[in-house]
């Protein structure tokens, strides 16, 4: 199979799998090219209430595919750039499972995921240190607000590769499992996102992401959304609550 980027959605979860395992996942140019439109394709499906990101078989992904790199790394570059927007402006929760390597290009994407769940035994570095690149400023940024400035220059100026317990104290990652029990913990954990209201999800993202021109906005939609209120009628009536506000809804008004 060529690598490419898989997609799948069940139970109101899409799965994204970086595929390209001859290359430990490796993501070439077109696979960069292909995610932001698979992205706006995903985040416009009403059945897609989360998104999980992960890699085919025992590795997330090991970075850019270097041959990418030979001809003009600075377009490679803009182009990992693009798609870690995409995926960080991705209106729904996002979620990295990681496995494996979890290094360079990969770290950058699961960095532009909400969250990032990881098997024991996972790898994570930032590698340009080691190819004489410059990371982007938005990609350091985002690293930074991960980890912190010490964490984040660590990672940059070594390039060295640090283990799940290290990734877990530093926040990189916000759980660790044993080895076998990811999946599991995937699906236990999006369940409850996929139950949970899209309208709250929405606004803490956008507000934890640092967006402050739009509270307006969002009393707005809190006001004409109906969420509040069954949320309450069903913690009174002891029962799981149907909120019917969607990241579509708003987009349309």
């Amino acid at each position: 199979m060529e690598p490419q980027l898989l997609h799948d959605v069940a139970d109101g979860v899409a799965t994204v799998v970086v595929h390209h395992p001859a290359k430990r996942n490796a993501m070439t140019a077109a696979m960069w090219r292909a995610l932001p439109p698979l992205l706006e394709e995903l985040a416009a499906d009403p059945d897609v209430r989360a998104l999980v990101l992960t890699g085919a078989g025992e590795t997330f992904c090991a970075g850019a595919d270097i041959s990418a790199l030979r001809d003009s790394p600075e377009k490679a570059q803009q182009l990992s750039v693009l798609a870690e927007e995409a995926l960080a402006a991705f209106p729904k929760p996002t979620l990295a499972a990681v496995r494996g390597y979890c290094v360079g290009g990969g770290a950058q994407l699961a960095a532009a995921c909400d969250l990032r769940f990881a098997e024991e035994g996972a790898l994570f570095g930032v590698t340009p240190a080691k190819l004489g690149l410059v990371y982007p400023a938005s990609s350091t940024r985002r690293l930074v607000s991960l980890v912190g400035p010490a964490t984040a220059k660590y990672l940059l100026f070594s390039g060295e590769l640090i283990d799940t317990e290290r990734a877990l104290r530093t926040g990189l990652v916000d759980e660790v499992l044993p080895e076998g029990r990811l999946a599991e913990r995937i699906a236990e954990f999006t369940r409850v996102l996929v139950s949970r209201s899209q309208l709250t999800q929405a606004a803490a993202k956008e507000f934890a992401d640092g967006r402050t021109d739009r509270e307006a906005h969002w009393r707005e939609q809190a006001r004409g959304s109906g969420d509040a209120a069954e949320g309450v009628a069903a913690f009174l009536e002891r029962r799981a609550p149907r909120f019917s506000w969607t990241v579509r809804q708003a987009a349309v008004r």
